[in-house]
């Protein structure tokens, strides 16, 4: 029978929980500040990482250290206007400035795709059963990803029988939680079936050759072809996407990372006319700000406005 620590542990997600976990112990044990803290001692830990630390992992601290706070039923230290105000101070004399994952374009993942079908013939002629294997995985995994603009948390988690596919329709994609549900209602997804670069074909395949049932989608393949019983760890999908970017020769392969496919579909949506209320409905953004972050400007340096009004 569950308790109650049962439904409270499922109350945070576990990517969450692990790292306001080391968050504590970073402040506790490395720094060696005690607990239940003071807000002097907080600014004096905000002040001594102000130059190794980036804002947004400052900030991430402070997140857990509150939270231990309002666990533990003590008054939330981070909270006090002395250590907002350090904060903002360390952003004002520590600047620093956003990065974001390369877009995949739409041109390079059909180059990947070229390459990964090539790959798999080749397998498949030399009875290579584990890189046959690899190689339709990864294929079901770019074409997935991108064309759902999924984040690289989400593609780990999906699960078998929580997706139905109808060959030339398209396939639903349920997730019990998201980043933004945080009411754990879940999510339900949907790609249509293309007729190239077609994701819905590429997970049937997937499926048929793994023989898989049920359980995660994407799965770990060791070099004998076993196909492991565990999804992949969300810390091997960027190696994972940058091993296969450089096999195919993909320019700027070692700067893709999980969110590429998500912002390289959204940079090709709103590329071709999509406006920015079907972008968010589609990807399951809630505000334009988040939209926004992810879609480059089609004239980023505004050349063609520019010269278009200088005198001739």
């Amino acid at each position: 029978m569950n308790t109650v620590d049962d439904y409270l542990h499922a109350a945070t997600r576990d990517n969450t929980r692990k790292s306001y976990q080391a968050a504590v112990r970073h402040f506790e044990v490395e720094w060696g500040g005690f607990l239940p803290a003071t807000a002097d001692s907080i600014t004096r830990y905000l002040a001594e990482h102000a130059q190794t630390l980036s804002i947004n992992t400052l900030r991430q601290r402070l997140a857990a250290l509150a939270q231990w706070h309002q666990d533990q039923g003590f008054p939330d230290p981070t909270k006090s206007p002395v250590v907002k105000k350090v904060l903002r101070g360390i952003q004002a004399i520590h600047p620093t400035q956003e990065k974001q994952a390369r877009p995949l374009q739409l041109e390079q993942l059909e180059h990947v795709v070229t390459w990964l079908d090539k790959s798999i013939q080749n397998a498949t002629t030399a009875n290579d059963r584990p890189a046959r294997l690899r190689h339709i995985r990864d294929k079901a995994l770019l074409l997935l990803g991108f064309w759902r603009g999924f984040r690289g948390d989400e593609l780990t988690r999906l699960e078998v029988q929580y997706i139905e596919a109808m060959p030339g329709q398209g396939m639903s994609c349920f997730l019990p939680y998201t980043k933004g549900d945080r009411d754990h209602h879940g999510t339900t997804f949907k790609a249509p079936a293309l007729s190239r670069l077609c994701p819905v074909d590429a997970y049937l395949t997937w499926l048929e050759v793994a023989n898989l049932t049920e359980g995660a989608v994407f799965r770990r393949i060791d070099r004998w072809g076993h196909v492991g019983n565990e999804g992949l760890h969300i810390d091997s999908l960027i190696p994972l996407l940058r091993a296969v970017f450089t096999a195919a020769d993909t320019p700027f392969a070692k700067e893709y990372s999980g969110h590429s496919l998500r912002r390289g579909f959204a940079n090709w949506a709103a590329s071709n006319g999509w406006n920015a209320k079907t972008l968010m409905e589609y990807v399951g953004w809630k505000d334009v700000q988040s939209a926004m972050r992810y879609v480059d400007a089609a004239d980023s340096f505004g050349l063609t406005r520019i010269e278009l009004a200088l005198p001739k």
